[in-house]
């Protein structure tokens, strides 16, 4: 199982709970949450208290009938009621993904271990039971009861309970696979494990809470737009409360018309407010988190993707994100006096048992040259072994002889080449130092007395990863390169991937002295880790995300933790921040750029009788004025519900520079919401007119 899902809007398993919680939400106490929203609920309550009242008032000449009056009231509640659903409809993706983690919760029971070491001296104790420090041992077929470490022992886990990844992978003592998680399943062998956590504090029971929407809190950014809007919404209020003593006045003064009605008025002031960006604000942030999610990666909170959408650094380890991680052949450099295709069918030839990732690139770089000899006679395989560092195969040649054909580290080659009495060439020895000069690996070739040469293994670096740096590149983020490695061999692989910069020889310290001086510059900085030694720069970063294959200590000092333990998904999680960020503004563009054609429906229609100059505003031509103002109202709800898809799945991210992307948001959301506002209006009047509903 995984929490991942496909994007499904109106799923129906969300779809019921989700419109009985838009009824929920209607109490005062949620609705003040959101201010722009609890003006149009207020709204709502007004204009249904004056609906009422007209329906039990005798009607006189100039008053504003009940049922005008009553189907403002209804709309205005959908407004709400819209609102409440996209936020719902968000909530509950989140608690269906909460509910999925929640099914991998078992009651097992364990065995403790009374001496922390592997003996069969146990008592079984159910796993709600343990604590921190306790030690347990995990058969074959057992789950992992508890979030720990292993001590002894090492094992295939089966993860895909967690990660989605049906492939098991390899959990050991000491170094950095030594995590494991509570509920994954041991497949072979066996482990010791210290629970590291306390009941309630797994890493399973932190996914859980961390994935309950309705407890997300609001990131800085959106309070910074939530204060805008509340902003906007205070001034539009004192505006229209303005246009009532207007409006008397006016009236006095010109000795006709009629005076502007409260229900018109609150009509007004909720279609100028921003509550299309407020009622979808909510439901954009909880699925930003969702998105997170769909990618197998745990967002700490909220802040955390939205870092992600400003970080300008980007941080990557050398191996396994950069580069493959497993070094692979990549050239032969033949001694004097022998070919490189003879080289090749050696090398091949030693290798040919070799199912190592180092021993099959050397027969496929070899069958590049075409080194598709045949071996004659009896085969022997000579496995590696830590004593020896080398490996190949003996021949028993049809005549009796034995051919010896080794292939592995330049100095044991050599030793096994004097010791039968031959020598290996300065022009070997020189080749072999010109390559672990450049970073590179060395693997010599014997057959028999003689080195034929030696085979270049190279950690390769990532096809296409140079093209998604320059990509980061074109979105103003600078992206520099960690590694291990000496520096010579740091820059060539820096030059070879089109990172900006790198650092090399890079230990704990090193790393955590970069970020800050990053973060000196006002620059926000993402890292991706998976080791104890990268806890200390995953503390200090901004956007950190630890690798779930990790160790505990990493995955506590990030804020964010991949799932699938891949580290190039760092670049997902900066594009998916990028795309959070893009949609809220987006909306926010389009819901300001909405007001206008309001201004053109409403204000005519509420002054028209007293000042008949500003027909010449209702360029819509719309039916009538209570028509105008029914049309923008009814509007201004349906919008909502048509921005829901666009607020959950996201604006779709591209990496082009902040002015491309400025003037392309001002194109689409600006101009579209100049335009659409004109039509939706004007349709909906037309079929109001038509209906005779207006």
């Amino acid at each position: 199982m995984t929490i991942q899902k496909p994007f499904i809007l109106f799923d129906a398993v969300l779809l019921k709970p989700a419109i009985i919680q838009s009824f929920t939400k209607l109490s005062p106490r949620v609705q003040w949450r959101n201010p722009v929203m609890f003006v149009v609920f207020i709204g709502s309550i007004l204009t249904t208290l004056l609906g009422f009242q007209a329906l039990l008032l005798v009607p006189s000449k100039g008053m504003t009938s009940a049922g005008f009056i009553l189907t403002v009231a209804v709309w205005l509640w959908f407004t709400v009621l819209f609102a409440n659903f996209a936020e719902a409809l968000a909530e509950g993706r989140s608690k269906a993904q909460a509910a999925s983690l929640r099914s991998l919760k078992k009651s097992t029971w364990a065995k403790k271990l009374k001496e922390p070491k592997h003996n069969r001296s146990f008592l079984p104790e159910q796993a709600e039971n343990l604590r921190k420090g306790d030690v347990v041992l995990v058969d074959t077929g057992e789950m992992i009861p508890l979030d720990g470490e292993v001590i002894e022992g090492v094992a295939t886990v089966d993860e895909s309970a967690i990660t989605g990844e049906s492939a098991p992978v390899v959990r050991e003592s000491g170094g950095d696979f030594s995590a494991v998680t509570g509920g994954t399943r041991v497949l072979s062998d066996w482990l010791v494990v210290r629970i590291s956590v306390n009941p309630g504090e797994s890493f399973l029971d932190r996914m859980i809470s961390m994935v309950e929407g309705a407890k997300r809190q609001k990131t800085p950014n959106e309070v910074a737009l939530t204060i805008l809007l509340v902003a906007l919404t205070i001034v539009f209020l004192v505006v229209t409360m303005t246009l009532l003593p207007f409006s008397i006045f006016s009236v006095s003064a010109a000795g006709a018309g009629a005076v502007v009605s409260v229900t018109a008025l609150i009509a007004l002031l909720v279609c100028l407010i921003p509550t299309t960006i407020g009622g979808l604000l909510s439901a954009i942030g909880v699925a930003g988190m969702s998105r997170m999610m769909q990618a197998n990666v745990i967002a700490t909170s909220g802040r955390a993707v939205e870092a992600a959408g400003d970080v300008d650094v980007l941080l990557l380890d050398k191996t396994g994100t950069i580069t493959h991680g497993n070094r692979q052949a990549s050239t032969f450099f033949p001694a004097p006096g022998v070919g490189e295709a003879k080289l090749a069918a050696c090398a091949m030839q030693a290798s040919i048992s070799d199912e190592t990732p180092e021993g099959r690139s050397i027969v496929a770089l070899a069958q590049k040259f075409g080194a598709d000899v045949p071996l004659v006679g009896k085969i022997q395989e000579i496995p590696f072994t830590a004593q020896t560092r080398m490996s190949g195969i003996d021949v028993t040649l049809p005549d009796g002889n034995i051919r010896q054909l080794r292939k592995g580290a330049v100095d044991a080659i050599r030793k096994y080449v004097e010791a039968l009495g031959g020598s290996v060439s300065a022009e070997v020895m020189r080749a072999s130092d010109d390559v672990s000069r450049r970073g590179s690996t060395p693997l010599a070739v014997a057959d028999g007395l003689s080195v034929l040469g030696v085979v270049e293994l190279k950690d390769i670096v990532k096809a296409g990863i140079k093209e998604r740096f320059s990509e980061l590149r074109r979105m103003g983020i600078k992206t520099v390169m960690i590694t291990g490695d000496n520096k010579l061999t740091a820059a060539a692989i820096a030059a070879e991937a089109g990172v900006d910069d790198f650092l090399g020889e890079a230990t704990p310290e090193d790393k955590l002295k970069l970020i800050r001086q990053y973060q000196a510059e006002g620059r926000l900085v993402a890292m991706t880790g998976d080791g104890t030694n990268d806890a200390p720069a995953l503390a200090q970063a901004d956007v950190a995300v630890a690798m779930n294959s990790g160790t505990q200590a990493a995955k506590e000092a990030g804020n964010m933790v991949d799932l699938d333990s891949n580290p190039t998904k760092l670049l997902e999680i900066v594009e998916t921040g990028k795309a959070l960020l893009m949609t809220r503004g987006s909306l926010t563009t389009f819901s300001i750029a909405n007001d206008v054609a309001k201004y053109f429906a409403i204000i005519p229609a509420i002054f028209v009788t007293t000042y008949p100059q500003l027909t010449a505003l209702n360029v819509m031509r719309l039916g009538s004025p209570s028509s105008a103002i029914l049309s923008a109202v009814i509007f201004n709800a349906l919008i909502i519900v048509f921005l829901i898809p666009l607020a959950l799945k996201g604006v779709k991210y591209r990496a082009v520079g902040a002015a491309t992307l400025l003037r392309r948001n001002l194109l689409i959301y600006g101009l579209g919401g100049l335009i659409v506002p004109f039509i939706g209006i004007k349709v909906i009047d037309v079929l109001l007119v038509a209906l005779n509903l207006a």
